[in-house]
């Protein structure tokens, strides 16, 4: 694969850039480079994490720090992925984050600069000292007013009755974002070990939204199914306006299907990438219903979450966008179809990208896994 890309790209003058996701069960990475106005994909891969824990492929590890950089050196230095640039932008797990909708008076925004560290101190835990905190204001079609009493003295010949009117006080909404310093280190100290340009430290969400929406106006729900959890985001407007987090993902399914065929789990893994939900025989029918245990355990959650968010916005979610590692199994989107009643589609965050014709559809089955790291070289690019 590495040579057809040195060929394809040869005299391509403009610089190239990584993006860098590192999860629970593997670290993906891209490489991106612009030509003109277009995006052009140059080398990709994926490197399992659970043999540096001395456990299967599949399964969420948390690995000491050490084990993080020679992995990530392992990948960067690999022939075949065949890596050429240390510019990249890396992604922070949502996990390691903490998000916050606050409301704030419309005011200037260095005004608003002083005034959010001091709000978000009743919505952070710990000190703001301890934190990094970025913010951005959520645009709205109407401003909503909250009410407060004027109590300018009366004009003459103004009646005592309309005194205590309420006056209208322009609001916004802020999105606060709030990173433990200690988070950060982590990875500047993974970047600076294994001599990357890390431009940028960006939360995983906001890189996939960059790679897999589409300019619209309604709501749509981005479920990303990874081995530990699934993460749901309700994005409207391609702002984020909800999050919610389900501890349950690919490795309990995996588990489950060892548990009731009574297999290793390195086989349990095989099973369920082989024949996932769409298998006829016998075997494959008993093992779609296995999955379909977990999967209507995280459906079932995620219409609550979907349901709180119609009945308090008056909206209804038009698309489910499937990412992640567990978007790949086989049946999953028709079971989520039904799991969901609503259009439910796999991201494919290559569709902002050139890429070779001949991969188009490998590319297009694997792109769930790789949203971020696309969205993180794609940002990358942006800032060059």
């Amino acid at each position: 694969m590495s040579n057809f890309f040195e060929k394809l790209f040869a005299g391509n003058t403009g610089q190239s850039v990584l993006g860098i996701d590192i999860g629970s069960s593997s670290i993906k990475i891209v490489q991106l480079k612009r030509k003109g106005a277009r995006a052009i994909l140059e080398t990709y891969g994926e490197l399992s994490l659970g043999p540096y824990a001395k456990t299967s492929v599949g399964t969420a590890t948390v690995l000491p720090q050490e084990k993080l950089i020679e992995a990530l050196h392992d990948i960067l230095v690999e022939k075949e992925v065949n890596i050429t640039t240390r510019l990249c932008g890396i992604a922070i797990p949502f996990s390691s984050s903490l998000m916050s909708v606050i409301e704030m008076p419309e005011v200037s925004h260095k005004q608003l600069a002083e005034m959010i560290p001091l709000e978000a101190r009743k919505y952070i835990p710990v000190p703001i000292s301890e934190v990094t905190l970025d913010w951005s204001i959520i645009p709205r079609n109407d401003v909503r007013p909250t009410t407060d009493f004027d109590s300018t003295p009366l004009p003459a010949g103004q009646s005592v009755s309309q005194a205590g009117q309420p006056k209208k006080i322009s609001t916004v909404d802020v999105l606060v974002v709030a990173i433990h310093n200690d988070t950060l280190g982590r990875y500047v100290d993974l970047a600076t070990k294994n001599n990357l340009d890390a431009g940028f430290f960006e939360i995983e969400i906001f890189s996939t939204m960059r790679s897999v929406l589409e300019q619209t106006l309604d709501p749509v729900m981005i479920f990303d199914m990874g081995a530990a959890t699934t993460k749901l985001f309700i994005v409207e407007r391609g702002v984020l306006k909800v999050s919610h987090t389900i501890n349950r993902g690919g490795q309990n399914i995996t588990a489950s299907i060892a548990k009731s065929f009574g297999v290793p789990i390195e086989r349990a893994e095989v099973m369920k990438c082989d024949l996932g939900m769409t298998a006829t025989t016998p075997e494959g029918q008993e093992i779609s219903q296995v999955i379909m245990l977990t999967l209507e355990y995280i459906f079932e959650e995620a219409n609550r979450i979907v349901l709180t968010f119609e009945k308090k916005y008056n909206k209804a979610v038009s698309k489910v966008i499937m990412v992640g590692g567990g978007s790949a199994l086989k049946g999953v989107n028709d079971a989520a179809k039904k799991g969901f009643q609503t259009d439910v589609v796999s991201g494919d965050p290559f569709s902002k990208v050139v890429t070779p014709v001949f991969l188009e559809e490998v590319l297009r089955q694997t792109g769930p896994q790789f949203a971020v790291a696309v969205g993180l070289a794609l940002r990358k690019l942006e800032e060059l």
